[in-house]
């Protein structure tokens, strides 16, 4: 299969301009910078291949890619895993799941155990296209618009109680829109993803602008900060759960410090989140 590497030449443009000599461990080389980031030049020598070679690879000229230069390019350009796997995704097209199905998208039974123990701390299930496929009470206590069969991007995006409710909003909303770049990756043929994130980059300005910074993150590379009604000022870290049976869904859980205000605030805000509505059950959604 013929790889499109435009989005490979891109990525590896973004993640080379955002990278100083000076934090890539060499000596910058002599002559005129027109940016901060390191040359084409610098790059080719820090992941040992030449210079042809890699403005080859990023300007799309490139057919075939070896393990060992994404290797080589991944620690040049000093990449984090999720950016890692990306890289990996973009270049070998093989990997990648170009088939949509249209079967019924459902909360792993697994994942919806897991989360039902979870009476102490705010959680969601999370599929395709960061669509919500299940909550627990708490979690729609302490955001009322993020439920069943809600887009968690349209939600931070397009209700305004993301923006009023999350005081964090502009990290958090960076961070979705960098998952989903990390999800086209690895389904470049999904239309639904495709619309979706043509929606959010025509209606959002900063989604646009996030979108063509080529980051790619998942889920728990934000922390949240809730301004609540009720209860004042929430702060959770993000941790995730995925199962080998659901590769495309995620535990998203909502966690704090032990003997943190917020860990204080929550048995309260379970109890008004149940006197307010009754628990949600799962949805489900077109794959």
């Amino acid at each position: 299969m013929i790889a499109d590497r435009t989005q490979l030449g891109a990525f590896l443009r973004s993640r080379r301009d955002a990278l100083t000599p000076t934090a890539a461990g060499i000596e910058a080389f002599p002559g005129p910078r027109r940016v901060p980031g390191l040359r084409k030049e610098e790059l080719a020598v820090l992941a040992g291949m030449s210079s042809d070679y890699y403005s080859r690879l990023e300007q799309g000229r490139q057919p075939n890619v070896s393990t060992s230069v994404l290797e080589a390019l991944a620690r040049a350009l000093r990449l984090n895993d999720v950016e890692r796997k990306h890289l990996f995704a973009l270049a070998n097209p093989s990997n990648q799941s170009r088939t949509v199905s249209v079967a019924l998208q459902q909360a792993d039974p697994g994942l919806l155990r897991l989360m039902t123990t979870l009476d102490h701390a705010p959680a969601l299930v999370l599929g395709r296209r960061g669509e919500v496929l299940a909550t627990n009470t708490l979690l729609t206590a302490v955001l009322e618009g993020l439920q069943p069969s809600t887009s968690l991007a349209r939600f931070m995006f397009f209700d305004p109680l993301a923006r009023e409710r999350i005081v964090n909003w502009a990290q958090y909303a960076a961070t979705s829109i960098a998952a989903l770049r990390g999800e086209l990756g690895r389904h470049p043929a999904d239309e639904r993803l495709i619309a979706l994130i043509d929606e959010l980059t025509t209606r959002d300005a900063n989604a646009a602008r996030w979108w063509e910074d080529h980051s790619v993150q998942d889920y728990t590379s934000a922390a949240k900060r809730v301004l609540h009604p009720v209860v004042g000022e929430l702060s959770f870290d993000i941790e995730t759960v995925t199962s080998p049976r659901a590769v495309d869904q995620v535990l998203v859980v909502y966690t704090a410090q032990p003997d943190s205000p917020t860990t204080r605030k929550l048995p309260f805000l379970a109890s008004w989140g149940q006197n307010k509505q009754p628990p949600v059950d799962t949805a489900t959604h077109l794959s």
